[in-house]
């Protein structure tokens, strides 16, 4: 079990944490030198009277990252992968892959044991928790200071490769290997973690067509490791470049995810500047696809 977050907290938040532990379901209780404690399925989330929050529990990571920081701003915690791992080695991510418009975006950070600390303190998380300015903000001191490999597929190329893969999980796979070698030349590092994406065989595959045999880790929750949310950073900020320039290119904004916005544009793109187009800005694979083409807005 991982070791429990231990921090300083201001007690005239703790109306407040209460009433969020409360709305999330949380059995509150009130044991000896506490303000209260509470208490779901994988959290537990104590306040002490002295001033100290301790989170513990397989779920404790994301409740942090979601609940507890934007609640307390500046959080100074102890990140314990970050603490007990202090080893050098390569971290990997994607973006963009559940998104219809823009690039998939594979990136890769080679962290010496004496970066993490900085990583630490400049405030490198999961990108999902953070804004894309905060993201942008990040990615330019993780590139500052670490070796990083990024690899930028823009649909035209993501829909050619798709088709000889005509699997998502094997292009991510090709994607992951792809930096990972890069990565390897760069610093002959051999400690390489990611946050598993699908079964184990899928990447070690696609590293043994490359004749590569690293000292692989793949984990669920991946970015919980310094080096890997250091990743999933610059891979975001690839992402929301890419999306950028290509919503320049088509003169209009090219909305995120894959959701019914994405049809609503769709459809105006097809209507205004042609099909052509359209296929250009997105993955074929995706239904929407499908939804816009079978339906165009007049």
């Amino acid at each position: 079990m991982a070791s429990p977050f231990v921090a300083a907290f201001d007690l005239n938040l703790a109306p407040s944490l209460k009433q969020t532990l409360l709305d999330q379901g949380f059995v509150i209780t009130a044991p000896p030198y506490t303000i209260f404690s509470g208490k779901k399925k994988g959290v537990n989330c104590t306040v002490y009277q002295s001033g100290k929050i301790v989170v513990q529990g397989a779920e404790m990571a994301p409740f942090i990252e979601f609940f507890l920081e934007p609640l307390m701003g500046c959080f100074d915690f102890t990140h314990p992968v970050a603490i007990q791992s202090q080893t050098s080695r390569i971290g990997i991510d994607e973006s963009g892959k559940g998104d219809f418009y823009g690039p998939l975006c594979v990136a890769g950070v080679y962290v010496k044991a004496e970066q993490f600390k900085q990583l630490h303190s400049i405030g490198v998380k999961d990108s999902k928790a953070l804004s894309d300015k905060t993201i942008c903000q990040l990615a330019a001191q993780i590139k500052a200071l670490c070796t990083y490999q990024i690899i930028r597929i823009n649909p035209p190329k993501y829909n050619e490769i798709y088709q000889s893969f005509l699997n998502l999980n094997k292009l991510l796979a090709w994607g992951h290997a792809t930096t990972i070698e890069k990565l390897i030349e760069k610093s002959g590092c051999q400690e390489v973690i990611i946050d598993q994406f699908a079964s184990e065989w899928v990447v070690l595959h696609a590293l043994k067509k490359k004749k590569l045999q690293p000292n692989l880790t793949q984990r669920h929750r991946g970015e919980e490791d310094l080096s890997v949310a250091a990743a999933s950073i610059l891979a975001r900020e690839a992402f929301l470049q890419g999306l950028k320039n290509l919503s320049e290119e088509a003169k209009l904004t090219l909305p995120k995810g894959g959701g019914s916005n994405t049809i609503k544009i769709g459809q105006i793109i097809l209507a205004t500047l042609g099909k052509e187009k359209l296929l250009s800005l997105c993955k074929h694979h995706f239904k929407n696809l499908d939804a816009i083409l079978q339906k165009p807005q007049n």
